[in-house]
């Protein structure tokens, strides 16, 4: 696969200077790869060459490839600051990405799981006692307890995890405070009883069996297990229990500024759209308590 002049240099870039995640600058050399394929090129004459022509091009072939609108601006904001980089660091003339608009994205309401489904007494059957299950349990309980991301939980270290909150290396290396709940705390006291016992030295506070320290498909798969016995829902992933988290503070009373500090969100525009799903739920409670919500 075709890979474009500097390349190195830029992924170098995006770590040392605007700090993504390891995660992120994979995709953003996939999206590089992508569009070098396409385009062709490589040197830097070749980059000097590409116009808006080109990339509203690569745009239309992805699309009728069935990539959806967000996926297709995900990838046009990786070009965007590649080629910005590029006009900074005076090896490109003039920035093509400048005449380029995405598609219109379409807008989807989180999914999360209804308050009684996830109630302790239809949760507390689906966990073993023995050291994976109370792990497994603690997994599940942090997603929904915390809204904490799946990059973010495998991060945990033990000495992240406190009697009464959590820190929390977010995205960009921007680190929080969660506070959690005494309930929470005895299964961790309970976990970490197990861990001591079973001889488990991994600094990481998920771990395996093994003392290894856990993987996102490992967790995913397990979430998704639990979620598929205790839900009807579609979405079965650890993403569904941090909406499900955001979802139900909004629901009972939290504040959007409350919830974007407990979230990591880097602005107000993203916590926002959990309001949806809020006024879903306030339309449903004034139509089940209102007289005239009551008429049929």
């Amino acid at each position: 696969m075709a890979s474009f002049f500097m390349h190195d240099s830029f992924i170098e870039y995006l770590v040392a200077e605007k700090r993504f995640s390891e995660h992120t600058c994979k995709a953003y050399k996939k999206d590089l790869d992508q569009f070098a394929e396409f385009s062709g090129a490589i040197t830097q004459k070749d980059l000097q060459e590409i116009d808006a022509r080109l990339i509203r091009g690569w745009i239309v072939s992805i699309m009728e490839n069935g990539l959806a609108p967000q996926s297709v601006n995900r990838k046009l904001s990786t070009l965007r600051t590649y080629f910005k980089w590029l006009r900074r660091s005076n090896l490109i003339k003039s920035n093509p990405m400048q005449l380029i608009t995405g598609p219109k994205n379409v807008k989807r309401l989180p999914s999360f799981a209804q308050k009684q489904e996830l109630e302790p007494v239809r949760i507390d059957i689906l966990f073993s006692g023995d050291f994976e299950g109370i792990r497994d349990r603690l997994m599940f309980e942090f997603f929904y307890q915390t809204g904490i991301r799946l990059s973010e939980l495998i991060g945990l270290s033990v000495s992240d995890v406190a009697q009464d909150k959590i820190k929390v290396l977010g995205k960009r290396n921007k680190e929080r405070l969660i506070p959690i709940t005494p309930e929470l705390r005895e299964l961790v006291n309970k976990y970490l009883a197990l861990r001591h016992d079973l001889e488990l030295k991994n600094d990481a506070f998920f771990v395996l069996k093994t003392d290894k320290k856990l993987y996102p498909k490992f967790v995913y798969r397990r979430i998704n297990s639990y979620l598929s016995s205790a839900t009807d829902m579609k979405k079965k992933s650890p993403h569904v229990l941090r909406h499900t988290f955001a979802t139900h503070m909004l629901n009972n009373g939290a504040g959007l500024e409350v919830l974007k500090e407990l979230l990591g969100h880097a602005n107000l525009s993203a916590t926002q759209i959990y309001t949806h799903n809020s006024f879903a739920e306030l339309t449903s409670i004034y139509s089940q308590s209102h007289p005239r919500g009551q008429q049929k």
